[in-house]
């Protein structure tokens, strides 16, 4: 069983949708977590209804610090947040395969396009998750591939 952390900022939208949905799809391989570097106290309502209406788990979830996370020893750290809209992604420093995956933010979208945001960020996230699913052997270059390419 391997321990992954799915970090951003917030930890209020696309990674807690990253840590559910590998939870849900990799259950007998690996053990997912969500973290932020600087959480915003609370999950996005919008992350949890995106959760419902795929039939996933919605309990158990909250905005946490990474700090909170300390006491695991994870084996892959995937930072979900944009470099391509200047989003700070936090840098983690202990021991682990580490890997960038940017997902735009769902909560900057407003109004009649909101739905579609969450909609488009569970579906990189599902396609991402699938292809890391598949991997014979996880390694940087192909976590990091998978998050290049819009697959």
């Amino acid at each position: 069983m391997k321990n992954v952390l799915f970090l951003c900022t917030g930890n209020s939208c696309r990674s807690i949708l990253a840590e559910a949905l590998l939870n849900h799809l990799g259950e007998n391989d690996y053990k997912a977590y969500s973290a932020g570097s600087f959480p915003t106290g609370e999950v996005n309502p919008d992350s949890i209804g995106m959760l419902q209406s795929k039939n996933l788990i919605t309990t158990g979830f909250k905005s946490k610090s990474w700090d909170d996370l300390a006491h695991i020893n994870f084996d892959i750290v995937i930072t979900v947040c944009d470099n391509a809209a200047n989003e700070t992604c936090p840098v983690y420093l202990g021991h682990a395969i580490k890997a960038h995956w940017g997902i735009p933010d769902p909560d900057k979208v407003q109004g009649n396009r909101r739905e579609a945001a969450f909609a488009m960020a569970f579906d990189q996230l599902e396609q991402r998750i699938n292809a890391l699913l598949e991997l014979s052997g996880v390694t940087v270059e192909n976590l990091n591939y998978i998050g290049d390419t819009s697959l």
